[in-house]
């Protein structure tokens, strides 16, 4: 059975990519949540796993950063 993905192995990959993709680009957690119409608060609990993302908030958060959303799923896949 599975666990809550919040603290999942999965989502501390993804988180990590997301905060990663993020300073490449230059952005601060404020930079990136005006980006993404939404308090930086958003942001923070994204990157601290307090709070997941839905598919379509994935998607544009990585459209905000300019990334390729399949990057990270790859990151995901089982073999």
């Amino acid at each position: 059975m599975m666990g809550k993905t919040v603290s999942s192995e999965e989502n501390a990959k993804l988180t990590k990519w997301l905060k990663s993709k993020r300073h490449d680009k230059g952005h601060t957690m404020r930079s990136l949540a005006q980006l993404l119409g939404t308090p930086h608060s958003f942001i923070g609990k994204i990157e601290n796993q307090e709070r997941r993302l839905d598919v379509i908030e994935f998607v544009r958060y990585c459209n905000a950063l300019e990334v390729d959303p399949h990057e990270a799923l790859n990151l995901l896949k089982v073999d």
